[in-house]
């Protein structure tokens, strides 16, 4: 497991843009929480691990309240959950997540930069399959025996660690995600996570040369100037 289980996502540079578009992910994912799960994050565990996400990737807390405050508000937009999935440049497989509050124009946009790209927006489960949908933590360690231990004590259904590099790794599947949290917190009080989030890991990896690499970097750029679009996942193995 370990590099190879890596999460294959698409990473944005540090600019003034990818933080804005970073923000307005939170913005968007904590709105959602707070509207369906209570703008409380003590009684709302999926709002409690978004915005400690969120303070961890640096976005301000005016923008962590603002969209709390929106979803107590009443009204809104509302959004609904999206998966899109295809062929991108090369050959690589890929799953785009979006949360959308209209299900047409965000289809209509993803599949004009396919069409930019000569990549191709595949059906539903075209490529999905190919993917593990887990929940996925890393953290610091040295033994992985007494993390496992603790998570079958908890009856986590485990679907894989391991240690490497003084990390240890740990999936389950996405239903799992609190039990394991938990579970891991009482075992380590001071836990820090390095990753905690559920994610889509391909089971193979697909080499792309410099000429599709290029290529998807633009695609991939494209897609995250979409304002729908949460996630980007790909089988992609870059060449240097």
């Amino acid at each position: 497991m370990g590099r190879a289980y890596q999460n294959r996502k698409v990473s944005m540079a540090k600019t003034a843009a990818a933080k804005t578009k970073v923000y307005s992910k939170y913005g968007r994912e904590i709105y959602v929480a707070a509207k369906n799960g209570g703008p409380d994050a003590s009684a709302n565990l999926a709002l409690r691990s978004l915005i400690d996400r969120a303070k961890k990737d640096q976005v301000p807390s005016h923008v962590i309240e603002k969209a709390i405050e929106k979803a107590t508000g009443g009204a809104g937009e509302d959004f609904q959950a999206a998966l899109y999935e295809g062929i991108g440049p090369g050959g690589c497989m890929v799953l785009i997540s979006a949360l959308t509050d209209n299900g047409n124009r965000t289809f209509g946009e993803i599949r004009g930069v396919f069409s930019k790209c000569k990549a191709k927006l595949g059906t539903q489960g075209s490529v999905s399959h190919m993917f593990d949908h887990r929940a996925m933590f890393v953290f610091p360690g040295e033994d992985e025996e007494p993390v496992l231990e603790a998570l079958l004590n908890a009856d986590v259904d485990v679907s894989d660690i391991e240690q490497e590099d003084g990390m240890i790794t740990v999936l389950v599947p996405p239903t799992e995600f609190f039990k394991t949290k938990t579970a891991i917190a009482e075992l380590q009080p001071d836990i820090e996570f390095e990753v905690e989030e559920i994610t889509y890991l391909p089971q193979t990896a697909h080499p792309l040369s410099a000429e599709d690499t290029e290529q998807f970097e633009r695609f991939a750029g494209l897609l995250n100037d979409l304002d729908d679009v949460q996630e980007i996942y790909h089988n992609a193995e870059f060449s240097d």
